[in-house]
């Protein structure tokens, strides 16, 4: 069994970044930084959404499904900073080289992860490794890598089932909550920064927990729509799942496991 992670990053904006791209003053309070950013935004696009490159990564959250088991863990601030959320990030696909998932991770997770790695001087070369390395696989990468859009080394979900049309992407919270799977619990990507100035790391942690999960939820209908898993397989990974998730008491999980119908 090739080892699937599925990830999913939650961002807040940088200000000393934005401090530094604008020369403001290091004085300026960081509530006005980001709102002096968010303002020239909607004046520039009509919303808030900052350009990737300003977004800090503050959480990775993390499922990995292998033959030994089912892990959800994130690699998240305050604990780390964001050159080591980074770097144990792309260490781990440099240990595993898995089957990478995710829900708009071509669009969002991963340019913020480019960015931002170059900022800190990070190294990824197996994430990068495109056919010409000196991995005794990597002529293996030139065709099937996690770089190129159309290769499968890395299946953005929202991506492929939109056929690569932006008009036809559905939500990911819709999505799971219609196959019948828990969906967002309490919070959404929009109210990040606002429960990270009131101290809620761990919300925010608990929040991109569930979504890395409702992300391998939705690829397991998607491995039966391929034909990679019969019904009653696709049910057994549920049953594995619920099963796993019911050995850990601490939340969010027994919310999620009621609201899993």
């Amino acid at each position: 069994m090739k080892p699937v992670l599925v990830f999913d990053i939650e961002t807040i904006p940088d200000v000393a970044g934005i401090r530094r791209i604008n020369d403001w003053p290091a004085e300026l309070p960081d509530t006005e930084v980001a709102e002096r950013a968010f303002a020239a935004r909607r004046a520039k696009t009509g919303g808030d959404f900052l350009p990737l490159h300003v977004h800090r990564v503050v959480c990775i959250s993390c499922v990995l499904r292998t033959r030994e088991g089912f892990k959800v863990w994130s690699l998240a601030a305050p604990e780390l900073d964001e050159a080591a959320i980074i770097q144990r990030f792309f260490d781990g696909i440099e240990k595993f080289s898995p089957q990478l998932v995710s829900w708009n991770g071509g669009g969002f997770d991963l340019p913020v992860l480019h960015y931002r790695a170059m900022l800190h001087g990070v190294s990824a070369p197996r994430y990068w490794e495109m056919g010409e390395g000196d991995y005794a696989d990597a002529r293996d990468f030139k065709w099937n890598n996690y770089i190129s859009r159309y290769h499968m080394r890395h299946l953005d979900l929202m991506d492929l089932l939109a056929m690569y049309n932006g008009r036809a992407n559905a939500p990911l919270d819709e999505l799971a909550k219609l196959f019948g799977f828990p969906g967002k619990l309490g919070m959404d990507g929009s109210k990040v920064w606002d429960a990270w100035q009131a101290g809620q790391a761990a919300e925010i942690r608990d929040y991109c927990e569930t979504d890395v999960v409702n992300t391998y939820l939705v690829y397991t209908r998607f491995r039966r729509l391929r034909g990679e898993l019969s019904a009653a397989d696709e049910a057994a990974e549920h049953l594995f799942v619920r099963n796993h998730l019911h050995t850990v008491a601490a939340p969010p999980w027994p919310e999620f496991l009621a609201a899993w119908s």
